[in-house]
């Protein structure tokens, strides 16, 4: 026969049990709500800026907000073509863009190879030192830089955008491409050396056909770095037909004559190409930030 006590204690613990189960079925629901409350609010101004890329001038600070315009001004786009060279400030993007994340892409797998797979003496502490040059302000070696390139005759090309990147010049995507190796099995590597593999066999048919998602979320991340890169081309880019899109922008923020709706509409005609990468390669993306980081000797 239970005792008093122990009544109480029972009611209580089951009470507790049911609160539990309450709350473990309705966290997922709560989640999803304030997930979607989340994805609004960082949407919202993205699907403002296209809305009023096909507004007149007198729609867009209107007060209650127009989100749809009543009659869309598409003609806003063509202008911004007439305007200015908007074709050749989107030929220059991709060509830096381009060169720049090729660069990075195979000079981040060459050195993180060597870092996570080759023994050497000081590796540890050359790696240590790589990771810590994170915290060094690009800002801080932008004078040295400017100096160097202009004694080498690089100011107003592309060179000083590009080259940079042949050398691993992005500590980061080094960071990450080398945990990914390290979580590779050793095994693989040693069965494809008994084979007769040499290393840049090793590197070329056993770790990078495995390390497609890093090597992805690598790629995606330099092309906004490029893509988006303001500073760089201000300082290196003395003309306008060398000027990237980055550059361009700037000429629709006239203070004196502002034509907001041909920025907004310039703004979509860059963010276009962004968007479409990102739901092309999302995946992957998800999988290379998932991924790396996970094991590592």
């Amino acid at each position: 026969m239970a005792t008093p006590q122990a009544v109480p204690t029972r009611v209580s613990a089951v009470q507790a049990t049911g609160l539990q189960k309450l709350l473990g079925r309705l966290w997922l629901p709560l989640l999803q709500i304030l997930m979607t409350l989340l994805l609004i609010s960082f949407l919202a101004p993205t699907f403002w800026m296209i809305s009023s890329s096909l507004k007149v001038s007198t729609e867009i600070f209107a007060h209650p907000i127009v989100w749809i315009p009543k009659d869309p001004q598409w003609s806003n786009y063509e202008r911004v073509f007439q305007i200015q060279p908007m074709a050749r400030f989107i030929l220059n993007t991709l060509v830096v863009t381009f060169w720049a994340v090729l660069g990075t892409v195979i000079s981040s797998v060459l050195v993180a190879y060597a870092f996570s797979r080759l023994r050497w003496p000081g590796r540890d502490f050359w790696f240590a030192l790589l990771l810590a040059t994170m915290m060094l302000p690009e800002i801080i070696t932008l004078i040295p830089r400017f100096i160097m390139f202009k004694n080498f005759g690089w100011i107003n090309t592309f060179l000083p955008l590009t080259v940079p990147y042949w050398f691993a010049a992005t500590p980061l995507y080094v960071f990450l491409i080398r945990q990914f190796f390290s979580g590779i099995p050793f095994e693989l590597e040693e069965a494809a050396r008994i084979d007769g593999a040499n290393r840049l066999q090793v590197l070329m048919r056993v770790l990078l056909p495995l390390s497609g998602p890093v090597l992805a979320t690598v790629a995606i991340f330099a092309v906004l770095q490029h893509y988006n890169d303001f500073m760089n081309p201000l300082i290196f880019i003395n003309s306008r037909d060398n000027w990237t899109l980055a550059l361009g922008m700037t000429t629709f923020n006239d203070p004196n004559d502002p034509k907001w709706e041909l920025a907004f509409a310039a703004g979509t005609v860059m963010v276009t190409p962004i968007l479409i990468l990102f739901l092309v390669a999302q995946r992957y993306f998800v999988q290379g930030i998932a991924l790396t980081g996970f094991g590592g000797r």
